[in-house]
């Protein structure tokens, strides 16, 4: 989900700047972004506002409040979702698409595989997924293991309180990513925070195309240096084995996705994960026991669904969802947290069920051909951190009441950005 920042202003804010402010300056009137249009990144607590309940029971697939006339749809139902995310013929996710419409340059493409159609999107992904492989990643489990046994050693030195956030949840997957891309560990807190303020709405969408910017061209250094002296990580052997296939621009994008896209996202399920561990005394005790984990994280996958939306796409033709036509050209965004707290997931779909039997079903990350590839690599860290955790520090427990903290208010990746607890050592 690395760029979807990049589409929405394309779409929706570039139209708003240009209307409101004659076009002036590059991302002129995104501050002016209407609070209803965030309705799918709002929450309340851990669980969607009331008002994607209502949606999902009287009208999962509903107009979207645009301005100007502009035709948008909001699909929050979980067979709705996997229809527009399962079709491969009716959307386009190609970015060319979003800038023509809206006078953006197609320079500021940010490129990756989430804003391609086949058969560019067919290419990239062929060159990328056997990297991603349960045999090619197995080689990181050791590794991962290191990383997260290091991180509870230095929280344990540290005394008895921390910041899971800093202290745990961002490093591992910070860690991993470098290991798997072969990019220095030292450059963490750089990418990190350019990661965050992608995501981030809440001040409009010129601080997040900035950062889209400002990733691609410290990834294209890299690039530059891994083409003359190819490295044991991805990048190296992405050239070896496509060097004359694929270009700097190409590459590039593809690093970004799993460097931004592999970091924000698992810190902020490792982070909001292990709160629920520590708030709920059978949950923890479970994990300790290890009892089912990989189901249990399956569960805690779906209930939060920290990727709030899918990528956006714009309608080829007209198509009939739910109860709702849409028509040729029309943007659709789809709700992954709407979808996975529908009632296809089980009763009591706002509830973490251990033993929910369609939590394997879960949309956190996405369907379709667009679906996430790094899921198993975030499977594997959060099937070794989260045990790892509440086994070394059976007592935890937040610092301050769980209602007084700082959740992100319009993030398209939801989390938190601290955790204070105390370790009850």
């Amino acid at each position: 989900m690395t760029s979807l920042v990049s589409a929405v202003r394309s779409q929706v804010l570039g139209l708003v700047a240009r209307r409101f402010n004659g076009g002036a300056g590059p991302y002129a009137g995104l501050s002016l972004l209407p609070d209803k249009i965030l309705l799918p990144l709002h929450r309340t607590g851990l669980d969607p506002v009331p008002e994607m309940d209502q949606r999902l029971a009287e009208q999962p697939v509903s107009r979207m409040p645009l301005p100007f006339g502009m035709r948008a749809w909001l699909v929050a139902g979980y067979e709705p979702v996997r229809q527009v995310l399962g079709s491969v013929d009716g959307y386009s996710n190609d970015f060319g698409k979003f800038a023509g419409r809206v006078g953006i340059n197609v320079a500021v493409e940010p490129g990756g595989l989430g804003f391609a159609d086949p058969p560019v999107h067919t290419r990239l992904r062929k060159m990328l997924t056997p990297e991603f492989t349960m045999r090619r990643l197995a080689r990181l489990q050791p590794r991962i293991e290191a990383i997260v046994g290091g991180r509870l050693d230095a929280m344990a030195q540290a005394g008895g309180t921390a910041d899971l956030w800093h202290d745990f949840a961002l490093p591992i997957p910070a860690l991993t990513i470098c290991e798997l891309l072969g990019v220095p560990y030292a450059d963490r807190d750089y990418f990190q925070k350019l990661s965050t303020a992608r995501f981030d709405l809440a001040e409009g969408g010129g601080p997040a195309l900035d950062a889209v910017g400002e990733s691609l061209d410290y990834l294209g250094g890299l690039i530059e240096q891994q083409r003359r002296e190819p490295g044991d990580g991805l990048l190296g052997s992405l050239i070896r084995a496509h060097g004359s296939d694929i270009d700097d621009r190409e590459l590039a994008g593809l690093a970004d996705g799993v460097l931004t896209g592999g970091l924000e996202t698992s810190a902020s399920m490792l982070a909001l994960g292990a709160l629920l561990l520590m708030t709920d005394e059978s949950l923890g005790a479970r994990m300790r026991a290890g009892d089912g984990v990989d189901r249990m994280v399956e569960e805690l996958l779906r209930y939060l669904t920290v990727v709030q939306v899918a990528f956006p796409r714009v309608a080829v033709r007209d198509v009939r969802v739910g109860d709702a036509d849409i028509r040729a050209g029309d943007v659709v965004i789809c709700s992954l947290s709407g979808a996975d707290r529908d009632s296809p997931m089980g009763v009591r779909p706002h509830r973490v069920d251990p033993d929910r039997a369609a939590a394997r079903s879960h949309m956190a990350f996405g369907y379709g051909i667009h679906r996430c590839i790094g899921a198993e690599l975030a499977r594997m860290e959060l099937r070794t951190a989260y045990p790892a955790l509440v086994r070394r520090f059976p007592a935890m427990r937040p610092a301050v009441p769980p209602a007084e903290l700082n959740f992100r208010r319009a993030s398209i990746v939801f989390g938190l950005d601290a955790l204070p607890v105390e370790l009850g050592e």
